[in-house]
């Protein structure tokens, strides 16, 4: 937010003024949910747990939120939410065919305390969907914003994963796109799958997933083999 000490990570100045800055941006008096997005090594959990407690005390958010927090500390989280009042409602994390590292340890750390999960990236920034199947479009990520997507991060490997992915989910009549947001969804600890979408296509072609949501144990076996 500024340089200097307390301008980024976790402290309770940093999280309350950006919080502060954010809705004097948007012109609102509160936020539905203010999270506390990285874990911070170097300041107390409960300094920081105990800012996003205030935030929603003191009328400016409703409900409190973690963001990509490893297990042991979301439990420890949680515990420090509930002693001030506030529970965590939500866990931020990004999560997706290629991208395992939630399992299993926050997966079943959030179902025993009571923590939905919101998971970001599970298309892989567009690498679980038939984007890049015939090279790099001109307008995809990969192809302007290699910031968040690089072309050498879109190997033959992966393609070849993604290929065979691919021809899984057509024999359950489904794009690959719907088939990896239904695939993260099958947890019943995933409350939502978030979604970075370009064109209206992309966002048609995403909330066709819930036609089809389940997996039978073969599919799964099948789709594991591909991963390994």
């Amino acid at each position: 937010m500024w340089p200097g000490p307390y301008g980024e990570w976790g402290s309770r100045k940093y999280l309350l003024a950006s919080l502060d800055q954010s809705l004097k941006r948007m012109g609102l008096e509160y936020v539905d949910i203010f999270y506390s997005h990285r874990f911070d090594p170097e300041t107390p959990l409960e300094e920081t747990l105990g800012a996003v407690a205030h935030a929603v005390k003191s009328g400016k958010a409703l409900y409190a939120g973690i963001s990509n927090y490893p297990a042991a500390e979301t439990a420890r989280a949680a515990k420090i939410l509930r002693e001030l009042g506030v529970p965590c409602l939500i866990h931020q994390a990004r999560y997706s065919m290629l991208d395992r590292w939630v399992e299993p340890e926050l997966l079943a750390t959030l179902e025993r305390e009571g923590i939905g999960a919101t998971v970001f990236s599970p298309l892989a920034k567009g690498i679980l969907t038939d984007r890049y199947f015939k090279g790099i479009p001109a307008d995809s990520r990969a192809g302007h914003d290699p910031r968040f997507l690089r072309p050498a991060d879109i190997t033959d490997a992966v393609l070849a994963k993604t290929k065979k992915l691919n021809d899984l989910a057509h024999a359950r009549g489904q794009t690959l796109a719907q088939m990896a947001l239904a695939w993260v969804l099958r947890h019943k600890v995933v409350t939502s799958a978030l979604i970075g979408a370009s064109k209206v296509s992309q966002v048609d072609d995403c909330v066709g997933t819930v036609k089809n949501l389940n997996f039978s144990a073969e599919e799964l076996l099948r789709i594991e083999a591909v991963l390994a």
